[in-house]
């Protein structure tokens, strides 16, 4: 048996992080993540005024319930989605202020559109520097009254946590109908975290009712990120060993934990208990049909492995994979073609058919999924390369490494 420690959760780091900055006192993150996206988001803290003391494996926030200490500031979001809808949202609260956000040109094409319609519906003074709907962007701050939203979360589930999460910094709290809403799972690691900093959301169905009041400091523990475990897991069911990954049990709060029921839908044999989850490969795969729309972070996963399961796998409802760091459907469809397999696509599914894939250069538009999941294909296709390996900074700097240690222990037999 192989045990991975995985890094702590991007989508938590982050959570914490606002919900830190929020909180009256200061907040200690046990093991939150370190990586390109969590340190901007620390580093646009910091610009804002906010006292972020980071350790190796605990950082420090020093919370503003008032909003960011400074009048002014520019903000560089880099590639972070987290960063570039949670700090624009955040930096609204306040009393007053002029904060301006940017990011890479990647996060540029990503939409903002929903969130930032919500905000101006609310009062907020904000206006795109360019495209409509996009960063650079400039919120006029002068705090957030609060009141009824109508929100469409089809895109992203991060539009409505972000304005969850802006709630309590409001006057009057703030009740949210939900038309549309993917990634259903990641609300609730916003709500079960809002809970963890003092504050209590009612859902009602579609309709989230915020109370104002602000948020209470407190140490919080950074669970594993089970986006990056289905990586090992996928490794697991598709070479014959069984791997372990410990903090991620039956009540962790990432919905992605759920792949390794697809796994076991398709052969493999999964334990989880209180305090890890555990794959174990007991037969070749088989194909499916999933629908995938609530943890889509992980059908770049599925997709890399499902050559190599004895029937077709298709995937389904995975619209939004098209609008993250690229369009991962796409992507995963031409580099699987390029190695040779067979692939149907449509605006929202990818059906993927049985073959041998052969090396090949992955292109990876720049998209740490696309590399750690290809990463697993190259286990049963030795000669694969990435023409851009170092994007996995984005939220696992040591990928590599690890899983050419994971490698390493595969071929001694361990």
């Amino acid at each position: 048996m192989t045990v991975i420690d995985i890094p702590g959760s991007k989508s938590v780091t982050a959570r914490a992080l606002f919900l830190a900055a929020a909180a009256n006192g200061t907040t200690t993150l046990v093991r939150p993540l370190a990586s390109d996206d969590t340190e901007g988001f620390a580093e646009g803290l910091t610009r804002l005024g906010y006292g972020v003391r980071r350790e190796p494996d605990r950082w420090h926030i020093e919370g503003r319930p008032a909003g960011p200490a400074v009048a002014e500031a520019d903000v560089h979001c880099r590639d972070g989605a987290t960063t570039a809808r949670f700090l624009p949202t955040l930096a609204a609260a306040a009393a007053r202020g002029t904060y301006r956000f940017d990011a890479s040109a990647q996060m540029r094409r990503r939409p903002l559109a929903p969130l930032t319609r919500a905000l101006r519906t609310l009062g907020v003074d904000l206006r795109h520097e360019g495209a409509e709907g996009h960063h650079p962007l400039t919120v006029e701050a002068s705090g957030v009254k609060g009141g009824e939203l109508t929100l469409d979360a089809g895109e992203s589930s991060q539009y409505l946590t972000a304005l969850l999460m802006l709630g309590p910094l409001t006057a009057e709290g703030l009740r949210i109908d939900v038309t549309e809403l993917v990634s259903a799972p990641y609300i609730e690691i916003t709500l079960a975290m809002m809970r963890g900093f003092g504050v209590e959301v009612v859902r009602e169905g579609d309709v989230f009712t915020v109370p104002p009041g602000g948020y209470r400091a407190t140490t919080y523990a950074v669970e594993p990120d089970a986006s990056t475990a289905s990586y090992f897991f996928a490794a697991a069911a598709l070479t014959g060993r069984e791997v372990t990954v410990p903090g991620l049990g039956t009540g962790a709060l990432q919905g992605d934990l759920r792949f390794t029921d697809v796994l076991r839908r398709m052969g493999a044999d999964v334990r989880t208990t209180a305090g890890r989850t555990t794959v174990t490969a007991v037969r070749p795969l088989s194909g499916l049909t999933v629908n995938m729309r609530d943890i889509s972070d992980t059908m770049p996963t599925l997709a890399a492995i499902a050559p190599f399961a004895t029937s077709p796998v298709r995937i389904e409802d995975v619209a939004n994979t098209r609008v993250k760091e690229c369009d991962r459907l796409e992507a995963c469809a031409q580099n699987l073609r390029s190695m040779g397999v067979t692939v149907h696509t449509g605006p929202d599914w990818i059906e993927i058919h049985p073959g041998t894939p052969r090396p090949a250069e992955i292109v990876t538009h720049g998209d740490h999924r696309i590399v750690m999941s290809f990463a697993v294909t190259g286990l049963r296709t030795p000669g694969i390369r990435f023409d851009d390996p170092g994007c996995v900074r984005k939220t696992f700097p040591g990928f590599h490494e690890e899983f050419a240690a994971f490698v390493a222990g595969s071929a001694d037999g361990k």
